[in-house]
């Protein structure tokens, strides 16, 4: 009996823990608490999760929980951001100390954290659009966290105005929705006689809103400026960015998928996301800064993302933001480790892919193809995810395989690819069998939106292969000079001689 009283007081627990860490957050802004509290509240911040995590282990069930819909996906999404959260507080304790911001920053980190997990917890459309607001306000107040750099506070006005853009075209979808079908729950109005008070036009219109408030935060053309921008934010706030925040889009619209569906606003998302992808991965090549790197990869990884959603496959995209946000807050972290003063040459520059390997790769890539297509019940995705998967697991096996260094060397990229593809099977089946219930499986995905999104994954792979074998082009020089100059910050984001640092030091500041 007790143990059952206390699964079903879990969303108290949970909802108490979260009120913790958040006053503890603010109490930590006064100035006669010791800096020592912050190890402390670095602490209390690891308890939400935790809750968050027994809830997801032991309560599969959809609840509605006043202003709260409580399931799957939302405990998940909630363990999800407040770990990497917690994981990032915890990091940053020692990173910054000594900055003059170090107090507000683990106050403001709180407060972020905490809006957003709170946003998939909602099922009250105007709380869920608080919270949003409070969540992005609290980005962009972490962007301008040095607020005596000029290009930090070019950076967060640029992404603040963008911000308030995004809300307030959500702000339009929301009241458009509200006013249609006659409720604020998002229970009621995603059922089959709440979206039956919408006209077909009307559900166009409105998933035409939701993508264009999705795709600003999410930073895809043509709103990808704002996080190129967004580098000059200290590195753990652009490991909680990338890896907690930029990834919304894909979970709005996996909250709102029942409504999501219409030719027309599928094609829009997919041209947009594809586009993406190109420029996200052009910056990432051509560039040699390594934050923009990571930056140009997270505009590319969402451009995969929303290409997902808009075929249907929410679960891929569940799965897909959930790795993405561990894999780059962790090379954010990182980010000090990619510099070597003795840099090896590269052995691999001049050295030809064996014929035989890469043929074979080629077969086993088509092979594990034909496989998912043929094993998938036929819809539209499964073929552009069965050719992606064939793809990546030729160009996995050319890199790791092929390319290995005598027969120890081949022994060992095989059997890292083999590895890879058992965790991949492992942590796939994990996602499924906890989302599976809640995560609706999403519209047939059109003939057209399929057939175009096809022709631009063969066009563009066939415009890269080109371009990589036709290197002294003029063709090739354009798009790497265009890719160069649109990756690089404007003017007034730039600065040759940073004078807040020289100000810092007249005045007595703590350098570390």
């Amino acid at each position: 009996m007790g143990g059952s009283k206390m699964l079903s007081s879990l969303p108290e627990i949970f909802f108490g823990l979260l009120a913790i860490s958040v006053l503890s957050g603010l109490f930590l802004l006064h100035p006669r608490v010791p800096l020592s509290f912050v190890r402390l509240h670095v602490g209390v911040t690891l308890l939400p999760p935790i809750a968050a995590l027994m809830a997801l282990v032991t309560n599969h069930e959809t609840m509605i929980y006043g202003p709260w819909r409580l399931d799957s996906l939302s405990w998940l999404l909630a363990l999800f951001v407040l770990t990497i959260g917690f994981i990032v507080q915890r990091y940053s304790v020692r990173y910054l100390l000594g900055d003059r911001s170090y107090r507000k920053y683990f106050a403001l980190l709180t407060i972020t954290t905490t809006a957003d997990s709170a946003v998939w917890l909602s099922n009250d459309l105007r709380l869920l659009l608080v919270c949003w607001g409070v969540t992005l306000l609290g980005l962009t107040l972490l962007i301008s966290l040095k607020k005596e750099w000029s290009v930090a506070r070019n950076a967060a006005k640029q992404s603040g105005r963008l911000f308030a853009l995004g809300w307030l075209i959500l702000l339009g979808a929301v009241i458009w929705i509200t006013q249609a079908t006659g409720h604020w729950q998002l229970s009621l109005v995603l059922t089959e006689t709440g979206l039956a008070q919408l006209d077909l036009w009307e559900r166009t219109c409105i998933n035409l809103l939701l993508i264009l408030a999705v795709v600003i935060p999410a930073a895809q053309w043509p709103f990808q400026r704002w996080l190129l921008d967004s580098v000059v934010a200290p590195t753990p706030v652009s490991a909680v960015m990338h890896a907690g925040l930029v990834n919304a889009g894909g979970i709005i619209l996996t909250r709102f998928s029942p409504l999501f569906s219409g030719d027309i606003a599928q094609i829009v998302l997919l041209l947009l996301s594809s586009v993406s992808v190109m420029i996200g991965t052009g910056i990432m090549l051509v560039h040699v800064d390594y934050k923009r790197q990571l930056v140009g990869s997270t505009i590319a990884q969402m451009g995969f993302m929303l290409i997902q959603c808009a075929l249907g496959a929410y679960l891929a995209a569940i799965i897909h933001a959930v790795l993405h946000g561990l894999f780059k807050s962790t090379l954010f972290l990182q980010a000090g480790s990619v510099l070597h003063h003795h840099e090896e040459p590269n052995s691999r520059a001049n050295q030809s892919t064996p014929l035989l390997w890469t043929i074979t790769g080629g077969i086993l890539g088509l092979l594990v193809a034909i496989g998912l297509w043929m094993s998938s019940p036929g819809e539209g995705y499964q073929l552009i995810s069965a050719l992606t998967l064939g793809w990546s697991v030729s160009f996995a096996w050319a890199q790791l395989v092929a390319f290995g260094s005598g027969r120890i060397g081949r022994i060992a990229g095989f059997s890292l690819l083999a590895g890879a593809a058992a965790v991949y099977s492992l942590v796939h089946d994990a996602f499924y069998s906890v989302l599976q219930d809640t995560i609706p499986q999403g519209i047939q995905t059109p003939a057209p939106a399929a057939v175009l999104l096809l022709i631009i994954l063969l066009a563009g792979s066939a415009a890269g292969v080109w371009l990589a074998r036709h290197r002294s082009s003029s063709a090739y020089t354009l798009i790497y000079l265009w890719l160069v100059r649109l990756g690089e910050p404007e003017n007034d984001l730039v600065e040759s001689h940073p004078e807040h640092l020289t100000q810092s030091f007249f005045r007595g500041g703590h350098l570390r």
